[in-house]
């Protein structure tokens, strides 16, 4: 595996730190796992794009994923093989990266996430209000 660790651009740390501030939710790696979450929800693959990690957001794979780093590892590699993408550790690697990136855009750009509520309601399709 070469997720060795997880490092985000100065944009995404800069949408994450106002994430923060939104939703009350106070770790980076918390935050970095409902973006993640989020975009893997979404039908369709990320736009391949270069992705500069050049902030000072920066923690290894464990603390990213916790107790379920390695469920979170699955989902990424069974989302390469749903999108028909080799499973080799670059690819895992990239894809992890656009997700991630994709996931925080989509967090900062939902108005309505206001609090770890709104997430969690977004979570279980706005079942909960």
């Amino acid at each position: 595996m070469s997720l060795d660790t997880v490092r985000v651009s100065q944009p995404a740390k800069e949408q994450l730190v106002r994430l923060k501030g939104r939703t009350g939710i106070q770790n980076w790696n918390v935050l970095c796992r409902w973006a993640l979450c989020k975009s893997l929800s979404e039908v369709d693959p990320p736009a391949v794009v270069p992705i500069t990690t050049d902030s000072n957001i920066e923690m290894t794979w464990r603390t990213f994923g916790g107790e379920f780093a390695d469920l979170y590892l699955a989902l990424v590699e069974h989302r390469c093989h749903l999108d028909v993408l080799p499973g080799d550790d670059e690819t895992v690697s990239e894809q992890f990266k656009l997700h991630l990136h994709r996931g925080i855009g989509y967090l900062f750009g939902d108005k309505t996430l206001g609090d770890i509520g709104a997430l969690t309601s977004m979570a279980l399709g706005g079942a909960i209000e």
